[in-house]
């Protein structure tokens, strides 16, 4: 019974010590914002002209319906991004009906992301003022084998833009904003592996990144990096969890003999039996 009650209170520290650092680490919890203020107050109309922004930031922009709008925005590995824009639209007695927009996420490599979740396409009829839309994207892993569409770390850009209107409609001004939000999902969604630089515009290969930092230039990796930079791939909460199972297996393991080695040899059988 002493040996059993050891045991127990083993199983308590241990559990006590590995509970919090657990229950921290698989915590679903936003990314801090990199910035509290305003983001950028123009976008791009294509890929190479995107205005970046960071996730936490709002970007604004007033365009003409029938542009196309272009943002640019960091996700490293384990987050999952949620796309939101918001439309207003102009005046009522302006247009001549109802009117379709989209907004479409792409990743580094420019290949579009599907939205698990969200109204990526809405239409707003002729006396609606604004409309909202919305994308949740895959959760972004490290790596990815050739023929996979998953998300990778990097830069991903935001495309807003009408996609059915009445003809007359084309050219009236109206005004976005467009916000990310992303969350950590943690070791569930990590993978062997990571790729050798995140995939952002302009980056290049080690040998030249390793020329432009002795040179004390910023490189175009670092430029585009979230707050707290890019994550080194190989770190996840699953190595507590790992952790976690070798020591509960070695408790077990011990547990297990106690209860089963007996108390030796019983009083009642002589010496020489």
């Amino acid at each position: 019974m002493r040996t059993v009650r050891m045991l127990a209170a083993a199983a308590l520290a241990g559990a006590a010590l590995l509970g919090p650092a657990a229950s921290g680490a698989l915590a679903d919890t936003p990314t801090p914002s990199a910035d509290p203020g305003a983001g950028p107050t123009e976008a791009g109309t294509a890929f190479r002209t995107a205005a970046a922004f960071r996730p936490g930031q709002e970007a604004t922009a007033q365009a003409s319906t029938g542009d196309y709008l272009y943002w640019v925005f960091p996700a490293d590995t384990g987050e999952r991004p949620t796309v939101k824009a918001t439309v207003t639209l102009p005046e009522s007695a302006q247009r001549h009906g109802a009117a379709t927009w989209r907004v479409d996420v792409y990743d580094g490599l420019r290949r579009r992301q599907p939205c698990v979740y969200g109204a990526q396409s809405r239409t707003a009829a002729k006396e609606t003022g604004s409309l909202e839309l919305a994308c949740v994207l895959r959760p972004v892993r490290s790596s990815a084998d050739a023929w996979s569409n998953e998300p990778l770390p990097g830069s991903y850009y935001v495309r807003l833009t009408v996609t059915g209107l009445p003809e007359e409609d084309l050219g009236q001004p109206f005004s976005a904003r467009v916000g990310v939000d992303v969350s950590d999902e943690g070791g569930a969604y990590a993978t062997d592996g990571a790729l050798a630089a995140p995939l952002v515009p302009g980056a290049t290969t080690a040998e030249l990144a390793q020329a432009d930092e002795e040179a004390g230039r910023r490189t175009a990796v670092e430029a585009a990096a979230p707050e707290d930079g890019w994550s080194s791939g190989w770190w996840s909460d699953r190595w507590i969890w790992t952790a976690a199972g070798g020591v509960l297996a070695a408790l077990a393991g011990i547990g297990g003999y106690a209860l089963t080695r007996g108390s030796g040899r019983p009083s009642r059988v002589p010496p020489a039996v």
